[in-house]
């Protein structure tokens, strides 16, 4: 095989090491899931979705595995890339198909794609406009768009004797001493 070739089996080891122990806090990297294989394939485009797909590397991993294994070794690993290769490389020999396969994998880390990123879209941007608020909302903001805390969501009663809305207040008194 591929062993004494171009590409170096300690840094593909690492990289093995790598996609074996992402996502799982209690691996040691020794031996790889289903999942993280298929994550391999895909981050390292081995999949390239033409030739090879995510079924296709299912099934591969199920063929090299043991019959009761949930999971695969280096050297089970290196056997299911020898399987895929010549299927991912076509017109290479099997040992060159091989090589090359090694070559996508060799230095490569596992990726966080759209993991960390908050997106602000425009429906989320004026959900979020303080300054579009109406009604009792409107109140629950001051001119800076900042929550005015708990006395935004109160209703302070005033204990005037009117009622809240009346635009004569205070003008009872007034009246009483013309009379």
């Amino acid at each position: 095989m591929a062993e004494g070739g171009s590409v170096n089996m300690q840094t593909l080891h690492e990289s093995f090491k790598k996609f074996a122990s992402y996502g799982d806090t209690k691996a040691t990297g020794n031996e790889m899931t289903g999942k993280n294989w298929a994550k391999l394939c895909k981050d390292c485009k081995i999949i390239d979705g033409k030739t090879i797909t995510s079924t296709d590397v299912d099934i591969v991993f199920s063929k090299v595995k043991g019959k009761t294994a949930r999971v695969i070794t280096f050297e089970e690993f290196k056997n299911a890339l020898a399987e895929l290769a010549p299927k991912r490389f076509k017109g290479q020999s099997k040992e060159e198909a091989t090589e090359a396969a090694y070559k996508l994998i060799v230095g490569k880390d596992p990726t966080n794609v759209g993991i960390t990123k908050v997106t602000k879209t425009g429906a989320v941007d004026r959900l979020t406009d303080t300054s579009k608020y109406t009604g009792s909302h409107k109140g629950r903001f001051n001119e800076d768009g900042k929550g005015k805390g708990k006395i935004g969501r109160e209703d302070v009663i005033e204990k005037t004797g009117y009622v809240g809305a009346y635009k004569g207040a205070g003008t009872y008194d007034e009246k009483a001493k013309e009379k």
